[in-house]
């Protein structure tokens, strides 16, 4: 049985609001109710991708602590800039 985009929607906003560390929770989360909806399905598909990587990984690659590899690029730098509105 193949997922329904909602359920899609629901099932990623669980995991970057269910992460390892607190920080990664909150900008994850953040980030998603700001955007999952309007994400193309390319998007969405690098998104849930980039929700499988290790948290200290992302945390280091959104503040800019380690260069992000590819294909990560963009997503990463519009989780950043989303953040640091935020604050």
């Amino acid at each position: 049985m193949t997922e329904t985009h909602e359920h899609r929607l629901k099932r990623m906003k669980m995991r970057a609001m269910r992460r390892g560390i607190k920080e990664m929770d909150i900008i994850l989360e953040r980030y998603a109710d700001d955007n999952l909806a309007q994400m193309d399905p390319d998007r969405l598909d690098l998104f849930d991708a980039l929700l499988h990587e290790n948290d200290q990984d992302l945390y280091q690659w959104v503040t800019g602590q380690v260069a992000t590899p590819d294909p990560y690029g963009a997503l990463i730098a519009d989780i950043s800039i989303a953040i640091s509105g935020a604050e």
